[in-house]
């Protein structure tokens, strides 16, 4: 475990999207990928083709294509993918996970489902069930990624805000002396 902290904390986050950039084989997507990470996984997403379609394609076709077109890739790519995932998962002591991006339509795959505990108090609880009562959540697991979700998406550019300052702190405290 100490060993899997040192290797996560010894690369910065532009390190880790240069080393992509230049393992990622040049054919695999249609442009660079967006590498994203948390503790415990590395995110790689790219834009692939669009399929062709009839110009009077209605909206459901053009959904169904882009998904298909995902899936293609997916299976046509899984050994390339693999390989660059073994690699890194060894490098980084994270986890590897994918994700293709065809027209309005994003789809990931094999990402990681992590288990966090938490306690919440009645009224906190009270949320999560309710979720669950209205059919927005099978569970209180569920009903709280659904919260988490929210308001990242309704907060996007509080938390990127807030991300911005913890990487400027550690910088800070990477250039400060070290502890004896």
């Amino acid at each position: 475990m100490k060993a899997q902290r040192e290797a996560q904390a010894s690369f910065s986050d532009d390190e880790l999207s240069g080393w992509f950039a230049g393992r990622i084989p040049d054919d695999l997507y249609s442009g660079a990928a967006t590498i994203t990470g948390d503790r415990d996984e590395i995110l790689i997403v790219g834009t692939i083709p669009e399929p062709e379609l009839a110009a009077d394609a209605n909206d459901a076709a053009r959904g169904a294509a882009r998904s298909a077109r995902i899936s293609r890739f997916r299976e046509e790519t899984r050994e390339r993918r693999i390989a660059v995932a073994s690699e890194a998962e060894r490098l980084f002591g994270r986890k590897v996970s994918w994700g293709a991006r065809c027209g309005e339509v994003e789809e990931h795959f094999t990402t990681l489902g992590v288990p966090v505990m938490t306690r919440l108090r009645l009224g906190d609880r009270a949320v999560l069930d309710t979720l669950i009562d209205a059919g927005v959540a099978r569970s209180r697991s569920e009903a709280l990624a659904w919260c988490v979700r929210l308001v990242s998406r309704h907060q996007d550019d509080w938390i990127k805000s807030l991300r911005e300052a913890l990487t400027a702190v550690e910088k800070v405290r990477s250039e400060g002396p070290t502890p004896a």
